[in-house]
């Protein structure tokens, strides 16, 4: 009543005229249809049990804590919650720091009774100790904007914070194993909540004698409305609680007609909450993965073996066709390298007229290398080839490996003036030479 009388301050006679002539005749000054709903958004903190809830331009956030307390004496083996609300003045210039007002007092008993009346949340299962310790839940709601219809978003805020709320797991140890031990998170996983149902609160609002009726009143439209009605039921349509916060009297049908809207109502908002509680969930399920830097893979033991026995089996294909032309390669390639050494020392300042042939060339060693060059052997030697046996294929492959290593020790002998000189079996006499020139 509070806050109706606030607003009503602040708006002026022909404001209040309008919107009263805009609702007797079915129009919202915001576009809406009588029975149209705000547009509904809920999002969650970093942490479990914050909420947040934005109904058009209202906007509410919900926190749930825990602690162990003692119990009641008459429910020794039940946990207890309590609610409690906090009105900031940037929210609206009617509210006031310290002491509650009247309106927040009776805002937080809406959103208590709905829980508490119906048992949505399972008290016993919050106790630890019998008689001794038990869970005491505690719900924090924080007014930041005032936009109109402050029970129904403080209802969806604590009813989303408390569906991603989770307290700590507790376990007996010590030395007698009567010890309470109470896990932080990153040892043991908390405990979610147990909710049976969802009880959704939904505002109604009364206008003029002919009781019109409007669902989810703006800041402007509470300060025009004669009264109003909060009805809290499940998806199951069972009534939870009704609060009728004074006003013009409301006949029976009419409270009828709105417990059947509100049974419709519940049920689309119940379902907003938990597909919004089922993605916090996954994301929640997905920061929890712990991701290590990539290690180098290291392969050994029988994988190694598979692996070298698969790359033997790849180079023993064609190794039928291809035995009689591997020496020839490793010569050309021994060749190549002769040829190299030879180029280097005569560039170093020795005779131009060296010729790194002349001694220590075997002829058998040549022909084979020149034999080698050939580009496609005939498929006599082929099939010659196939037929050999496997020791005779390691007998030539070892005795040509060792032709190539004397001749690679003979030709990186270092060399001398004797070596530089030609044989005279070679010389040609410059007589002779200019004779057959003429």
């Amino acid at each position: 009543m509070e806050q109706r009388l606030a607003t009503s301050l602040i708006m002026t006679v022909n404001e209040k005229k309008f919107i009263e002539s805009a609702l007797l005749s079915d129009i919202r000054v915001d576009g809406r249809r009588p029975f149209d709903y705000r547009t509904l958004t809920i999002t969650f903190g970093s942490e479990d049990g914050s909420s947040e809830v934005q109904l058009g331009q209202t906007q509410v956030i919900g926190f749930v804590t825990s602690q162990l307390v003692q119990p009641y004496i008459d429910r020794p083996n039940e946990g207890s919650f309590a609610i409690y609300t906090e009105f900031s003045p940037m929210a609206d210039p009617s509210f006031e720091t310290g002491r509650p007002t009247e309106f927040a007092i009776e805002l937080g008993r809406i959103v208590d009774r709905g829980l508490r009346e119906s048992r949505a949340i399972d008290t016993e299962s919050l106790c630890v100790i019998a008689g001794k310790l038990v869970w005491s839940i505690r719900i924090d709601l924080h007014i930041i904007d005032n936009g109109g219809n402050l029970v129904d978003a403080a209802n969806i805020a604590a009813l989303a914070a408390l569906s991603t709320f989770r307290r700590p797991e507790c376990t007996f140890g010590g030395e007698d194993g009567q010890q309470l031990i109470i896990h932080p998170p990153d040892v043991m996983e908390p405990l979610p909540l147990i909710i049976h149902h969802f009880p959704i609160a939904v505002t109604f609002g009364f206008i003029g004698k002919e009781n019109i009726v409007v669902i989810d009143p703006t800041h402007y439209e509470e300060s025009v409305i004669g009264g109003s009605m909060t009805a809290t039921l499940n998806t199951n349509g069972d009534i939870c609680a009704i609060q009728k916060a004074g006003g013009d009297g409301v006949p029976q049908s009419v409270i009828m007609q709105c417990l059947r809207i509100a049974s419709v109502k519940a049920a689309d908002i119940t379902t907003k909450i938990k597909n919004a509680v089922e993605s916090y969930n996954t994301q929640r399920s997905l920061r929890k993965i712990k991701r290590h830097d990539p290690s180098p893979v290291v392969i050994c033991g029988d994988h190694d073996d598979d692996v070298a026995k698969h790359h033997m089996e790849r180079l023993n294909l064609g190794s039928d066709e291809s035995n009689d032309m591997e020496i020839g390669r490793k010569l050309n390639e021994n060749d190549k390298m002769d040829k190299r050494h030879s180029i280097a020392k005569g560039s170093g300042g020795g005779p131009a007229s060296w010729d790194p042939y002349s001694r220590g060339v075997d002829a058998d060693a040549l022909r084979a290398s020149l034999g080698s060059r050939v580009a496609t052997p005939p498929a006599i030697y082929k099939e010659e080839s196939r037929q050999v046996k496997p020791n005779e294929t390691k007998s030539s492959k070892q005795s040509s490996l060792h032709e190539v290593t004397k001749i690679e020790l003979e030709t990186s002998q270092p060399k001398s003036l004797k070596d530089a000189v030609k044989p005279k079996h070679k010389r040609r006499n410059k007589s002779t030479s200019n004779a057959f020139a003429h």
